[in-house]
């Protein structure tokens, strides 16, 4: 049972699917969580298109926002991945990254006495409020795919035995290569952007947001600027108002499909780059050569790949700066961590050789 709640983490996902769907002896079983399901649900739709949908877990309420509104939302995902599990029985869980429908997932598997595995675990995100969910599912989990050595590491220092530790570099490098750069037609309907401009918001309050969000397009204001909308963590009303008073005239999007996201990114690299604070700057932009500003503190600690990502304040002339200099010609490029693009079937190869049933739930504790 493969788990997926965002659009971002099912672009991760995604490979893996297929990987799986592909091996002899394993039988997938896709359940669609979360924010696929917030109305008007575009990204459910997507899933769908690909893939055979087992189940269905709604959790958050449109409208409903802020970290207590995500209390009750993961109350809502436990239970309901309990009776999910239930009609399912699947071998082995399979959850990705930090978010709370990966959470409530990992939670109702390891209460319910099923095998659970952890893509992406081990990762250090400071800034943002989900990064001790992150590590709590790394603790529920019994089998840990890590995207590099320095997370493979941290989680054999968390006392997880190191046998049950398998890195495989990341899946959003998967695939990356078979992607063509954005045509001509759909680069000009965007306004043929030199910067695409995607923030999260960090669990902050609204007005927090959004006056980090004006500070970024002010930063940007003598650039052709490309919007994304964020994803619906608490903060996103603050971003969406910042968004919809623009001072300049920037190209709103509410979002777009991975492949064409990965596509809109090689057409502007290497003179434009990504702006924002999305893990997809440091890993997916500068696997494919395009450079990338991150803002603020929400990737604080992550690996990044020099010379493919500069940092920046939240601050007008910090960010312009930063700009300047990762988009110029003299940059030296360095290479990235995050493995060689075949992350998805290393995974599932692993997956499929495991006999789960050895697999010691009730014993599951610290190597030292």
């Amino acid at each position: 049972m493969v788990v997926t709640g965002t659009r971002a983490e099912f672009g991760l996902l995604r490979p893996v699917m297929y990987a799986i769907h592909e091996q002899e002896n394993c039988e997938l079983r896709v359940v669609v969580a979360g924010s696929h399901l917030v109305q008007p649900a575009v990204t459910f739709r997507e899933v769908k298109a690909e893939f055979g949908i087992a189940d269905t877990i709604p959790m958050q309420t449109a409208g409903k926002v802020g970290r207590l509104a995500d209390v009750e939302s993961l109350g809502k995902g436990i239970t309901r991945f309990g009776r999910s599990l239930e009609m399912n029985d699947p071998d082995v869980v399979v959850v990705l990254g930090d978010r709370i429908e990966a959470f409530a997932a990992a939670s109702a598997a390891s209460i319910g006495g099923y095998p659970l595995a952890h893509i992406h675990g081990g990762d250090r995100a400071e800034g943002v409020a989900d990064e001790a969910m992150r590590h709590a599912i790394t603790k529920l989990a019994h089998i840990h795919f890590p995207a590099t050595q320095t997370s493979g590491d941290r989680i054999i220092k968390m006392g997880e035995d190191p046998e049950s530790v398998h890195v495989v570099g990341s899946s959003a490098i998967d695939g990356l290569s078979e992607v063509p750069s954005m045509g001509d037609a759909a680069f000009a309907d965007l306004g043929s952007p030199e910067c695409v401009v995607l923030m999260h918001p960090i669990g902050r309050d609204d007005t927090q947001e959004q006056e980090a969000m004006n500070t970024v397009l002010e930063a940007m204001n003598n650039k052709r600027v490309l919007v994304l909308h964020p994803n619906i963590d608490p903060g996103r009303r603050g971003i969406m108002d910042a968004i919809e008073s623009a001072p300049i005239d920037v190209q709103v999007r509410p979002g777009m499909p991975r492949d064409q996201f990965v596509g809109l990114l090689k057409r502007i690299a290497p003179t434009g780059a990504l702006v924002g604070n999305s893990s997809a700057g440091l890993i997916e932009a500068a696997a494919i050569g395009c450079p990338s500003v991150d803002i603020g503190n929400r990737q604080s600690g992550r690996e990044r790949c020099e010379g493919w990502t500069r940092h920046a304040d939240e601050d007008v002339q910090s960010i312009r700066s930063a700009f300047s200099s990762i988009t110029s010609s003299e940059m030296v490029r360095g290479s990235h961590p995050y493995g060689n693009g075949d992350s998805a079937q290393r995974i599932s190869t692993i997956l499929a050789s495991i006999d789960f049933a050895d697999i010691q739930l009730v014993r599951k504790c610290n190597s030292y």
